[in-house]
Formats: C-alpha cells, structure tokens, sequence
C-alpha cells in the first residue's frame, strides 16, 4: 500500500549548500522532518550543479518520512547569468538592462525544457524570450 502524502513544501536553494538554518530548517521542522537528513541527501544530489538555485518540491508522508524532486533553475535566474548580471530593470519598457540571442535563448530552453509546458522548442524560446521581455531584457532575433 503505497504511503500518504501528508504535506508538499517548495523550497527554493542553492545547491549543494543547504544548511539548517533559516529558511530550510524551520521550513522543514514545522512538518516533522529529519533536518540533518534532508540536508545531507540535497547537498549529496545537487553536489556537483554549481553555484545555482535550485527549486525542490518536498512530499513528506503520514509517517513522517519524505522524498524529494529536484526541479531545473528558475528561468529568470538563468537569463541573468547569460547577461552577467545580478537583476533586472525594475521598469522593463524604459530600462533595458542586457541583450540575449537567439541561441542563448535556445539553450536556456533546452535546459528548462523537463520544467515547461512546451510541446515542441519553438514554444519553449517563446517562454523564456517572453521571461526576458518581463525583465527588461531585450531579446535579439
């Protein structure tokens, strides 16, 4: 008989650098988890992805025990890194703040691609290029 769901956190963290502090441990006591374990188990996975934020979805069972998915990294922390900066333009019409191509788009989205609700890759550059646009970044045909 499979085990019931009790609750699902998402979480937001850097990989391979998750630690019981706030806003992991507190996150995670509230549910009853093993702190120590589901930090050694993230920072065993995502060991070797870098420096990026990594999203994780946390299904913790009636019986206190958890699993965890490990999902891609937001898409507008990808495009950030592909301009070289630390955030985008708080007015994105009248500030620009970078420019990205048609390829850079195109890996991103190959990337993102198990993440997106996009059929084929055409679809996908149009969601990252549309993330972009959102972040003042101009996108380069």
């Amino acid at each position: 008989m499979a085990k019931k769901i009790e609750r699902q956190l998402k979480l937001q963290i850097q990989a391979g650098k998750a630690t019981p502090a706030p806003p992991v441990g507190p996150a995670l006591g509230q549910v009853g988890i093993n702190i120590g374990d589901f930090v050694n188990q993230f920072n065993e996975a995502t060991r070797d992805m870098g420096n990026d934020i990594i999203p994780v979805v946390v299904n913790v069972y009636d019986d206190r025990s958890f699993d965890f998915v490990l999902k891609t990294p937001p898409a507008s922390r990808l495009l950030l890194k592909a301009i070289g900066k630390d955030k985008g333009s708080g007015k994105n019409i009248v500030k620009k703040v970078g420019k990205v191509t048609r390829a850079q788009l195109e890996e991103i989205a190959e990337r993102k691609m198990p993440d997106l609700s996009a059929n084929d890759m055409d679809a996908a550059v149009k969601i990252i290029a549309g993330t972009a646009r959102s972040m003042g970044i101009e996108v380069e045909q």
